[in-house]
């Protein structure tokens, strides 16, 4: 109870720091990760092949829905067997999660992380420069995010591709000696996903040099400057 209300009467709203690089960056942060892990998590797609047996007869349209984690392997889809009533259940191969819940995992830790620390630099800003850990932990922190965006974009990517792949009509039809091309799923969301990812490890990489002169670390050219002259013995 004592250290809630120590926090909240340290607690001072202060919007200076969102005129700085180190605040304004840490809100695009805060916006790109939402829309790195958004893209990905809701997505949902369907792909199409047409069932054809007799060119007097009209196709059927058939469609395999999928969407996130992308464990292609749960999602069954009935193609109609010519001179029957039956179906055969068939299921799109692969899986693809790991990749997947990866980089919404990092996104969805960088949004929280970016929460945390706006809170931290625009209400308690004294706090936060009082001593030089809080700079440094943010700036390893920072780093290991950057590295986590570099690992799971580049992971996610070529699990997209795989994805592309496993739920293409032409790579599907090819399985079925009756069946033709159908409509191709639109994978623009997962694209910008993927250019998110990116665009996170951009923001979070050059952001750590941002944070990096707020640690003793970093000197200040015209304050060393200072101390030089002033500790310059006398003529």
């Amino acid at each position: 109870m004592a250290s809630a209300q120590s926090l909240a009467s340290g607690f001072s709203l202060d919007l200076g720091p969102l005129k700085e690089p180190l605040g304004f960056i840490r809100v695009l942060e805060w916006v790109f990760a939402i829309f790195a892990f958004a893209t990905t998590g809701g997505y949902s797609g369907t792909t199409h092949i047409t069932v054809k047996c007799s060119p007097l007869s009209s196709p059927v349209d058939v469609q395999a829905v999928f969407g996130y984690p992308f464990r292609l392997g749960a999602h069954p889809y009935e193609i109609p067997l010519c001179n029957s009533s039956l179906k055969n259940t068939t299921f799109l191969q692969g899986d693809f999660s790991s990749s997947a819940e990866f980089y919404v995992c990092v996104g969805v830790f960088g949004f929280l992380y970016c929460t945390a620390t706006l809170i931290l630099y625009l209400g308690y800003q004294s706090v936060y420069r009082q001593t030089s850990r809080g700079p440094i932990i943010d700036l390893l922190v920072t780093a290991a995010f950057a590295f986590l965006w570099l690992v799971s974009s580049s992971a996610w990517g070529k699990g997209l591709t795989d994805v592309k792949w496993a739920t293409n009509p032409n790579h599907l039809a090819e399985s079925c000696g009756h069946c033709e091309v159908g409509a191709f799923p639109s994978m623009g969301r997962l694209n910008a996903s993927v250019i998110f990812g990116f665009l996170n490890l951009i923001l979070w990489a050059g952001n750590c040099w941002f944070i990096y002169k707020e640690t003793p670390f970093h000197k200040d050219p015209n304050q060393a400057a200072t101390m030089e002259e002033g500790g310059a013995p006398g003529p």
